[in-house]
């Protein structure tokens, strides 16, 4: 199934990722895939709002994870944003835990997902961010079908 959004502010792409969020369960993994300054981080901003975690959230393109901690209708949910722009190699996800994290049973989100087409089949949705115009973006929501 595949959904399309058009967006024109950071305001209302946050408004779709915390739409998007109220989707999501406990060991989903989300594919979030545009170029840089696309939208992604502020969509992610929605997911984490939906979730309320208090952590700020900022591009973890640094620290490659973070790990956030937040509730929903009172029961505790923690979700893993990984940020893979800076990752060469599949030896260095493996490094870091890649697949024990993602196979924990928790939310995980991971940005630039289509980097390392080996784990594509283990995404249950891609999320794509494209410019479409100035501050326009085009949000494409793919859930996978197996």
């Amino acid at each position: 199934m595949t959904e399309e959004y058009l967006s024109t502010s950071a305001e209302e792409t946050r408004g779709y990722g915390r739409q998007f969020a109220s989707g999501l369960h406990a060991g989903d993994i989300v594919s979030l895939t545009g170029q840089l300054g696309a939208g992604k981080t502020e969509f992610m901003r929605g997911i984490t709002d939906f979730f309320n975690c208090s952590d700020q959230l900022s591009s973890p393109t640094f620290p490659i994870l973070n790990i956030y901690q937040g509730s929903l209708f009172g029961t505790e949910v923690t979700l893993h944003h990984f940020d893979l722009y800076r990752i060469k190699t599949p030896h260095e996800l493996e490094a870091i835990g890649f697949d024990e994290y993602l196979s924990s049973g928790y939310l995980s989100v991971v940005e630039w997902g289509d980097l390392f087409a080996e784990y594509a089949s283990l995404y249950s949705v891609t999320v794509s961010l494209e410019y479409t115009g100035d501050n326009h973006r085009r949000i494409i929501i793919n859930h996978s079908t197996s």
